[in-house]
């Protein structure tokens, strides 16, 4: 009697995934994307809102650098504005600043394009960038 090999046709054993173990791997990975897609971008906009605070620290600096030379704060209603009238002041891309003199203090404020929206705010007085 002629018997068949269990391993299949032609006496080789098939190996391979079914259909359902590649798609449960599929559903999974689907998964864990729709997690880490949307942290990705928060994580990110979180990044442009510290370049945001660390242009306005910058900008402070550069007040405070002129304060020494001149005597006096500077007013600067754009980045490119006050690029040009702070000294050492290089802004990045997609960063809106101004900044305010009044007297013996200065406030500055700052938000990116990309960022969460949140406007960063710093005060002289109190030196530095409340949360």
């Amino acid at each position: 009697m002629n018997q068949v090999p269990a391993a299949g046709l032609g006496g080789k054993s098939e190996k391979g995934f079914t259909l359902i173990e590649l798609l449960t791997v599929v559903a999974i990975i689907g998964v864990l994307a729709a997690i880490a897609i949307p942290q990705f971008a928060i994580y990110r906009q979180r990044g442009f809102d510290t370049t945001a605070q660390g242009d306005l620290r910058n900008a402070a600096t550069a007040e405070e650098a002129m304060y020494i030379s001149n005597a006096s704060y500077v007013s600067c209603t754009s980045a490119t504005d006050c690029q040009t009238k702070l000294p050492g002041y290089n802004w990045s891309n997609g960063v809106s600043i101004a900044m305010t003199s009044a007297g013996d203090t200065f406030t500055g404020t700052s938000t990116h394009s990309k960022g969460t929206g949140k406007v960063w705010n710093f005060d002289s007085t109190t030196g530095r960038i409340p949360e």
